[in-house]
């Protein structure tokens, strides 16, 4: 081959440098390609109290990572010489569209982790045109959440408190700011183990130890967040008197009932679900009994410790209550593919809770932006590549579940023994 003496044209055709950008917030989240970049740079930033509240789960935290390895553990079968060009991931849920087929799940003591808190979650998901849902144990009001979010779509997460009247005007005040979807959750009846706040002293004021001043030193522009804004409290809750400790005590309640279900049921207007169903009997007793859809959830392992696996959980209970029912799912997303293969499954939505935390700690309101868009990608892209244009067109042959954690042989799985449970999948 003929040798040359490079063209100076020709090497700066192949050297384009990217322009260098300034805004350092806006460098690291385009740098962040998946959910756990972004998990990184929340981490990077974010004190170990407020980060672990986020990330951990309850006593060995099983449960939060068998659920993140049953989306690891799938297999896609992709469609050939089938052109997906463009793909549409809207849905109906709800008696409503949502542009994606997942929404933002109900997450406490929000602006803790960052103070723009559930104001940018409410924002970022009225601007992507999905749903925001706010917890009872919310750091911003009903009215303020609706506020950030005038013409989306806002649910309210309820927890049944010890004292009733304090849940009902809750629900009333969520119908008067015109939230359409009331969250029952009925997972909580006393708070989990969990092992990571104990140790980190977690609460709202955080109590100042040695070990927190000194993990504070490295980031003190959250520490400058946190003191130069507004008081840091439940703001659905703050006129309820009481510490912090007593709020939480009388938000869970082990005397919970269907009795219960059906005096909010009488109360509210809009769409009731149900979250924190964990097994298959519950799940038909609920759809049979007319709410208008369930959420398949262990609370993202935040409860019971070992509690069965939502994903995995799915096929059944979509065999049992019929693929029309609202079947949604949460627990261990941090990629959408896993929702894709939840759609696939059955699951007519999903939820994401740490997945948009891990944006708002790594940057506020852009760091949620950035999080949804990552998703909105991945799940186009895995559409794409399994060859459908919509989300109607997904099917249970698209997705096969790989198995770590089977039952031992004759043991009992819910009603059914395992070898019966294996002749009813047939």
């Amino acid at each position: 081959m003929k040798r040359q003496f490079p063209k100076p044209a020709e090497l700066l055709e192949l050297m384009q440098f990217k322009k260098p950008d300034l805004n350092a917030r806006r460098r690291r989240l385009e740098a962040a390609l998946t959910i756990h970049d972004l998990r990184a740079i929340a981490k990077r930033r974010t004190p170990a109290a407020a980060f672990d509240y986020t990330d951990g789960a309850a006593e060995g935290e099983l449960s939060l990572h068998r659920a993140r390895q049953a989306f690891e553990d799938i297999e896609f079968h992709p469609d050939i010489l089938k052109p997906a060009e463009r793909v549409d991931t809207g849905v109906e849920i709800l008696g409503g569209r949502s542009s994606m087929p997942f929404g933002i799940a109900p997450t406490g003591f929000t602006r803790l982790m960052q103070t723009e808190g559930e104001i940018a979650g409410a924002g970022a998901a009225g601007d992507a045109g999905i749903p925001f849902t706010l917890s009872t144990l919310g750091t911003t009001s009903i009215e303020a959440v609706k506020a950030a979010n005038p013409a989306g779509r806002n649910w309210f997460q309820l927890y049944v408190m010890r004292d009733r009247d304090i849940s009902y005007r809750l629900v009333e005040r969520a119908a008067a700011a015109g939230f359409d979807t009331l969250m029952f959750t009925v997972d909580t009846p006393v708070a989990g183990a969990r092992l990571r706040d104990k140790r980190n002293g977690f609460s709202i004021p955080p109590q100042l130890s040695l070990n927190t001043v000194l993990n504070a030193i490295p980031r003190p522009w959250w520490w400058f967040d946190f003191l130069t804004t507004p008081k840091l409290e439940f703001a659905s809750l703050s006129s309820t008197g009481g510490t912090v400790g007593d709020l939480l005590n009388a938000a869970m309640d082990p005397t919970i009932s269907y009795d219960d279900l059906e005096v909010i049921r009488e109360m509210w207007p809009g769409k009731l679900i149900v979250k924190g169903v964990q097994n298959v009997p519950d799940a038909v007793r609920l759809i049979d009994g007319g709410v208008d859809g369930i959420v398949l959830s262990n609370h993202g392992g935040r409860q019971l410790d070992r509690a069965p696996v939502p994903f995995h959980l799915l096929p059944q209970v979509v065999r049992e209550v019929g693929r029309d029912a609202t079947v949604m799912i949460d627990t261990g997303i941090m990629n959408g593919a896993d929702i894709v293969a939840s759609v696939a499954l059955g699951a007519k939505f999903a939820l994401i809770g740490r997945a948009y935390l891990y944006g708002l700690m790594a940057g506020g309101r852009t760091g949620v932006d950035r999080a949804i868009q990552i998703l909105r990608t991945e799940i186009e892209r895995t559409m794409t590549l399994l060859g459908v244009s919509s989300l109607e067109e997904l099917e249970p042959r698209h997705v096969t579940q790989l198995s770590r954690l089977t039952p031992v042989a004759g043991q009992r799985v819910g009603e059914m023994t395992v070898e019966e449970l294996g002749r009813s999948a047939e």
